[in-house]
């Protein structure tokens, strides 16, 4: 669940607590190819107002003239848009897409201040959605758990399904933390000094207070968690990427020039780990954007994990840049 479908689901929560009618729309099914993937999330207010996402905005620019024509379902039901290619092209549905999408109005927020207190202690819920009457279940949801859709029953999952830790509590980890938790991470930094610990005030992320390889072994990483190091501090990186190379998380980074990258692995090698788990560090971090600023090292970071984590192979760094990073990005 991406994390500003949450966003979505506080701003209905706060419509309906307000007084206003309003209709939640959930993308359950989709053929071609479709602008939003299932699970998405859009908010209709009854003034036509609306919150999130199921296209690229005609799908949505006639759910709302459907509210306003008084079309105002009272039962959870499906809509479908884009059957004939004439009428995906209206809607601009690219490649003949076809989009099923669940309409329910919302009638409580029981459930809704149950979920975002859930999501809100980073935890997974699944919410299961019967067509017709609209009952709402509510269930623990485990990391790798999709949409789906049996014909009666819709189930979409909520919460940060993917996991970043971060080493080091310095300015390049406060804008990359602050990046990743909108990209829908939850996101875990750790640093054991005290002069970084006690400044730290990132809203939304838990800090680790532990020495980083207690930390990346305690939270136990698995193929949707992301760990790079940013301390420029070997004492503290490398305990950190002891343990994260040999772990199953899908990313494992650290920041530095080629030339500390290659002494850094040289390191490495000196324990026990395999040539194999030492070629799964990524470093230096990031795609080359010409990043100068930490704001922008941070993109280059989150780009990267972005790319792997959707498949995509990642082209190595050109070798006759002028520089990898710069000092800024220390701190």
């Amino acid at each position: 669940m991406d994390a500003l479908d949450l966003q979505v689901l506080a701003r209905a929560r706060d419509w309906y607590v307000a007084g206003e009618p309003v209709w939640l729309v959930s993308v359950v099914e989709t053929w071609g190819s479709a602008p939003r993937p299932v699970g998405s999330l859009l908010a209709v207010r009854g003034d036509g107002a609306v919150a999130g996402s199921v296209s690229g905005g005609c799908v949505e620019d006639d759910l709302v003239r459907r509210v306003s024509r008084g079309e105002r379902p009272t039962e959870a039901g499906i809509v479908r848009y884009g059957v004939s290619k004439e009428e995906a092209a209206r809607f601009g549905l690219p490649c003949g897409g076809t989009l099923r999408l669940l309409v329910e109005p919302l009638r409580t927020t029981d459930w809704l201040d149950t979920m975002l207190a859930t999501t809100a202690r980073h935890e997974l819920v699944a919410r299961v959605v019967a067509l017709g009457s609209g009952d709402i279940t509510l269930r623990p949801a485990q990391r790798g758990d999709k949409p789906a859709f049996d014909g009666e029953r819709f189930t979409s999952i909520f919460g940060p399904r993917w996991r970043l830790l971060l080493i080091g509590a310095g300015q390049l980890s406060r804008i990359t933390a602050q990046m990743a938790q909108a990209l829908g991470f939850a996101v875990h930094v750790c640093d054991p000094r005290l002069e970084y610990r006690t400044d730290w005030d990132v809203d939304g992320v838990v800090f680790e207070e532990g020495m980083p390889d207690d930390v990346v072994v305690a939270m136990e990483p698995d193929a949707h968690t992301a760990i790079v190091a940013l301390t420029h501090d070997p004492k503290l990186d490398d305990m950190a990427l002891l343990e994260a190379l040999k772990s199953p998380a899908f990313y494992v980074g650290a920041l530095g020039s080629r030339k500390n990258t290659a002494a850094r692995r040289e390191r490495l090698a000196l324990f026990d780990l395999s040539t194999d788990e030492i070629d799964r560090l990524h470093g230096p971090v990031g795609l080359y954007l010409g990043s100068r600023t930490p704001a922008e090292i941070a993109i280059s970071i989150l780009a990267e994990i972005v790319a792997v984590k959707n498949g995509v192979t990642v082209v190595q760094r050109p070798p006759a840049l002028v520089q990898d990073h710069v000092e800024a990005s220390r701190r």
